[in-house]
């Protein structure tokens, strides 16, 4: 038995061996090989499309030499390249040789899903050359990847499968991080004086507490001084609102994992982006680490706030 056939798809099963780094994928065209490439990039990895089988080997400084330099890689080798894909069978077991930490990807669905999903799209089989018909086609294309697909470390089949389910079993196979780590969670404070926030998916207002602008001794500080931190924590509103907030978060986050959403930001906002906002995006980052997200903090507009004019500063204190 050759080392690739010792690659069962009980090895990925038995003990989950996570993260290898080069995922070689292939399998029938129209079983989702383009969604499956765009999941790896997602989870971390570098992603190359349509590669002649005989390039995998040049790969191999990246795709990790025992005792090398590595990174991960995931690479759709398929039949549109042609004569050149024949040599895919070699590579692989080249690459065992080599022990390259590997694993073969195998999409597949029934010939059923494949003519409806080719009529859907209007693309033509990359087989289907002259007068063959599709189904004549995908009889061709799966009988030149019956070897292929025995040596497969997992054989992922998308007949009754959408897009959110097979990336999220492509996640479960091959991410190294939980499905609620793998989601990039970006909270931002900000000041609407300074401009409404485009790229944000939630936004929180929390302009209706009380402002540490309007108090002399905290209105050069910034909510990033503990002076303002208490202030506006130790209030009654924040407090009953922080618990609201806060239970809303940890309803609606497992949501976007299960819906498949890998970037998520959350804006707070207040009118200058300098206190409540600061605090608040800060409480709020600290909720959703405790919960296991991974999340980066800024504060967009805390050097603008800091810069305020004499003119603006009489502005501010006259709206009061």
């Amino acid at each position: 038995m050759t080392e690739l056939e010792k690659r069962s798809i009980a090895d990925d099963t038995e003990g989950r061996d996570f993260g290898p780094s080069l995922v070689v994928i292939t399998g029938m065209a129209g079983a989702g090989k383009t969604q499956a490439l765009h999941t790896f990039e997602d989870i971390g990895y570098f992603c190359i499309d349509n590669l002649p089988p005989s390039l995998l080997l040049n790969l191999v400084p990246l795709a990790g030499i025992p005792g090398g330099k590595s990174r991960k890689l995931a690479v759709v080798c398929d039949l549109r390249s042609g004569e050149f894909f024949v040599d895919l069978e070699k590579v692989l077991l080249q690459l065992a040789e080599l022990e390259v930490d590997f694993r073969l990807l195998f999409l597949d669905a029934d010939d059923t899903a494949l003519v409806t999903r080719y009529k859907e799209t209007r693309r033509r089989h990359p087989l289907c050359e002259g007068d063959m018909r599709l189904s004549e086609g995908i009889e061709l294309e799966r009988k030149s990847l019956s070897a292929v697909r025995e040596m497969a470390n997992y054989v992922i089949d998308t007949t009754k499968k959408d897009t959110r389910a097979l990336r999220r079993e492509i996640r479960e196979l091959y991410e190294q991080s939980s499905e609620v780590q793998g989601m990039r969670v970006s909270v931002f404070s900000f000041g609407f004086k300074h401009g409404f926030p485009k790229d944000v998916d939630i936004l929180m207002d929390v302009r209706f507490l009380p402002n540490p602008f309007y108090e002399e001794d905290l209105r050069a500080l910034t909510g990033l001084d503990g002076p303002v931190r208490d202030y506006v924590l130790q209030n009654d509103n924040t407090k009953q609102f922080l618990t609201k907030w806060e239970d809303l978060l940890a309803s609606i986050m497992p949501g976007y994992v299960q819906e498949g959403k890998r970037y998520l930001s959350i804006g707070v906002g207040c009118t200058g982006g300098q206190h409540r906002s600061v605090v608040l995006a800060e409480q709020t980052a600290q909720h959703l680490k405790s919960l296991g997200y991974s999340v980066n903090l800024s504060h967009r507009d805390i050097l603008l706030a800091a810069r305020m004019t004499g003119s603006e500063l009489h502005t501010e204190l006259e709206e009061k």
